[in-house]
């Protein structure tokens, strides 16, 4: 019960984050690396919304209780290569 409730948090969080990206550019500012890499002009708007739409994607793994398999499935082969033989 505890995973949905802050699974659903979570989704709240990047929903707002995604729709809310110029409240965040007018409180935040300009990030250098969202706008060197992401376009000349808005680039940290679009940094804001993938931002914002990561974390819903984390939320909705958290929600469904997915979160241990993805992070198994992203960090396997390093775990592989970390442990001893």
């Amino acid at each position: 019960m505890q995973h949905i409730i802050l699974g659903l948090v979570i989704i709240a969080a990047g929903a707002i984050t995604t729709i809310k990206s110029e409240a965040m550019l007018a409180t935040f500012g300009r990030i250098n690396f969202f706008e060197r890499y992401l376009g000349t002009e808005g680039g940290s708007r679009l940094g804001y919304k993938l931002l914002g739409i990561v974390i819903f994607f984390i939320g909705t793994l958290v929600l469904t209780n997915l979160i241990g398999g993805f992070l198994g499935w992203l960090l396997g082969p390093l775990m592989r290569v970390s442990t001893p033989r």
